[in-house]
């Protein structure tokens, strides 16, 4: 019993909740199917009839029915929720709540604490009857007092908006003030919906109590710790493990378990007929044609074994860390619960960072014996509530070889006719705005807490389904779920002149038949084609798309595209080099065997060529160290009408603002890698390689002063 969790559903089926409830029966039927493990009882408020035992025993909670005591999930249950009664009196939640602690206390008791929760679902829009004793403050305290003795959880999904009509603001007022108290005084959340669709994602298919990951010191300096405790804050919701199912056993055999074991029996080569035992196994890993064996103690000695902790390595700011970096689920740092000083103290970092619009970077080994080490970053989290503390969010940081930069080159680059005029871009920014799914003055349409993964919801609904008809076809998508999946046809409709116009501005042509490689592979025996001129032949053939060809070297006749081709081949890190390398030879040759000016154009490209390649590439000291050399070069040769070419083309270095230091913060962390064996300071000196030092003041002043002919 300790390890499942028991709920009780407590639905409103007032008048008020009518046009909700056929999606409401959907969502009970599927929460039923994924809980099949879970104890589960069910609750009817807003009836015309009454049936519990709280009023038998002291009266008072009438139309309040309880259709199912907390048990197991069977088919009876999913079906007597698939036609649910309309009820026709007010609903009150208080009196559902008081009913549904007390069918929790009588089957349970003391036991299962922090695995009892209930879950109300009500518009909150009928005025609350005052109790025979005291305020309705009051009763409110003693439920959550009593829900708190007893370990319970209350999860309120309040229904409004265009699903619920029209109702009396005071009331609302009220009842919403009641549902605040429940927060402020118990376990309790409350969410408001306004569409199916959020309300299919806000009712949890299961309440997963969260488990630390770490428990220990986070280590400021060597003379300043604070004990903290980290959990898990996001988690990516995978589609369930579907095991296999044996069907050997026969129908009458209730103790059969179906499971399908699978054995595997090793064998050698000498003699495949004999069973190799597990003593006498070792693995082997290929190295070239060999493979070498390791044994188990000897993969243990090898391994990295750093020690249980979190330690900090720096702070920088906010603005260093992009949004983009952040790798796997979100954690989140809390101070240790009970632990006065510890709160205290995450409090004041939290707020100063906040303050300073700082983050810290972080070195984290979650347990003793964890074979690799977490760099992350805590961003500050402040409370807007009395009572809950100040916090971190933690995201792992990418280390350098995780990192991916894509280059995508920019539309200056095409030509005129194929850039869009000022007609075409005012439609598509029209086009653009209308799919905005989170429009001014209007609620987002698709939430991100409260929109649930479509594909996970299909594939329960039809589970619910095969439960019930075995030989059921995949029903199609309902309404809500195409709300997600599709788009939103109202939203089209709306929109029809924005759409007409884009489709107007942008007409669609067939693409011409592009002009075959004459490299071909040859494989059959050409034939002649009538399409052809006379003469030509058509090989129906794979063609060779020469663009395919891999550069290495810069010719001198395309210097620019081979350098391009060269810097984006990814098959080995030696291209970037060599294409800067052969780069700055090919421009000084030009520079140096130019004959008055003759070739100063070709370099010039060649030299914007080299410049935005070392800031793609993170290699603007390269740039810079070249471009200082070749102007002396040129100063000392008497070559000065080239650096008056180069200042009226305003080439410069490459400053600090073009060349951010994306990688810094990612590769400091693997300095206390044993297996790093590379020296600190030739990692510090590839770190200042990374980053300009030039300032903008010296890049304008870069070229501006000549110095005087020589007589």
């Amino acid at each position: 019993m300790a390890r499942k969790e028991a709920s009780v559903l407590l639905l409103d089926v007032g008048p008020s909740m009518h046009t909700l409830l056929p999606e409401i029966e959907k969502v009970c039927s599927m929460l039923m199917i994924y809980n099949k493990n879970d104890e589960l009882g069910f609750v009817l408020f807003g009836t015309q009839d009454t049936d519990n035992e709280l009023t038998e025993e002291v009266g008072g909670y009438e139309h309040v029915v309880v259709l199912r005591n907390s048990k197991v999930v069977d088919g009876d249950l999913i079906e007597a929720v698939q036609n649910l009664p309309r009820g026709t009196v007010p609903g009150d939640f208080l009196d559902a709540i008081v009913v549904g602690m007390d069918m929790m206390i009588k089957k349970y008791g003391a036991a299962n604490k922090g695995k009892k929760r209930i879950c109300l679902i009500t518009s909150a829009q009928d005025p609350i009857k005052v109790p025979f004793e005291g305020t309705k403050e009051e009763q409110v305290d003693t439920i959550a007092t009593q829900m708190n003795a007893h370990g319970m959880k209350l999860d309120s999904i309040v229904v409004r908006g265009k699903l619920t009509g029209n109702a009396d603001k005071r009331t609302l007022d009220e009842n919403d003030f009641l549902l605040s108290r429940f927060s402020t005084s118990a376990c309790a959340k409350t969410v408001y919906v306004e569409s199916p669709t959020t309300l299919l994602g806000a009712l949890q298919t299961r309440n997963i109590s969260p488990v630390t990951i770490f428990r220990g010191d986070l280590e400021i300096s060597p003379k300043l710790k604070i004990k903290v405790w980290v959990y898990k804050k996001t988690s990516e919701e995978k589609f369930p493990t579907l095991k296999k199912y044996s069907d050997i056993a026969p129908p009458s055999d209730k103790f059969a378990t179906h499971e399908v074991k699978v054995d595997y029996e090793y064998k050698g080569t000498e003699d495949p007929n004999k069973i190799v035992p597990p003593e006498q196994r070792i693995k082997g890993y290929r190295y070239g044609p060999q493979v070498v064996p390791i044994s188990s103690a000897e993969l243990e000695a090898i391994k990295f074994k750093p020690e249980k902790g979190v330690r900090l390595l720096g702070f920088s700011n906010a603005s260093n860390i992009l949004r983009h970096y952040y790798m796997k689920d979100v954690y989140i740092f809390i101070a240790e619960p009970g632990n006065m000083n510890a709160a205290v103290a995450v409090s004041a970092f939290v707020r100063a960072m906040k303050e300073m619009n700082k983050v810290a970077i972080v070195r984290c080994v979650w347990r003793q014996g964890q074979g690799n080490v977490v760099l992350g970053v805590l961003t500050p989290n402040i409370s807007n509530r009395e009572n809950i503390p100040d916090s971190f969010f933690f995201n792992v940081l990418p280390f350098a070889e995780d990192v991916r930069e894509f280059q995508f080159p920019s539309f200056s680059k095409f030509p005129p006719s194929w850039l869009p005029n000022e007609r075409q871009q005012e439609a598509a920014d029209k086009l653009v705005m209308m799919l905005d799914l989170a429009p001014p003055g209007k609620e987002e349409v698709l939430l991100p807490d409260f929109t649930p993964n479509p594909v996970l919801e299909r594939f329960y609904r039809l589970l619910e389904l095969k439960t019930r008809k075995p030989d059921a076809d995949v029903p199609p998508l309902d309404n809500t779920l195409k709300r997600i999946t599709e788009p939103d046809p109202e939203l089209l409709s709306q929109n029809k002149a924005v759409i007409d116009e884009f489709r107007k501005q942008f007409e669609l042509k067939e693409n011409p038949k592009l002009k075959k490689s004459s490299k071909r592979l040859w494989r059959d025996k050409p034939t002649m084609s009538d399409e052809e001129p006379d003469g030509a032949l058509d090989f129906d053939t794979q063609t060779v798309n020469e663009s395919t060809e891999k550069v290495e070297k810069i010719g001198n006749s395309t210097p620019v595209q081979d350098f391009e081709a060269m810097m984006a081949r990814r098959d080995s890190k030696v291209w970037v080099d060599k294409a800067i390398k052969d780069m700055k030879s090919h421009i000084f040759d030009l520079v140096e065997n130019s004959y008055k000016g003759d070739t100063y154009d070709k370099a010039l490209d060649c030299l914007v060529a080299l410049r935005k390649g070392c800031i793609l590439e993170q290699e603007p000291k390269q740039f810079n160290d070249f471009l200082r050399h070749i102007t002396k070069f040129c100063q000392e040769k008497d070559i000065r009408c080239f650096n008056e070419f180069l200042a009226s083309k305003h080439i410069t270095l490459i400053t600090k603002t073009e060349a951010v230091d994306r990688y810094a913060p990612v590769i400091l962390v693997r300095l206390d890698v044993p297996a790093l064996h590379t020296p600190i300071s030739s990692i510090l000196h590839h770190l200042q390689s990374l980053s300009s030092d030039v300032g903008d003041d010296e890049a304008r002043n870069f070229l501006v002063k000549t110095e005087p002919a020589l007589d």
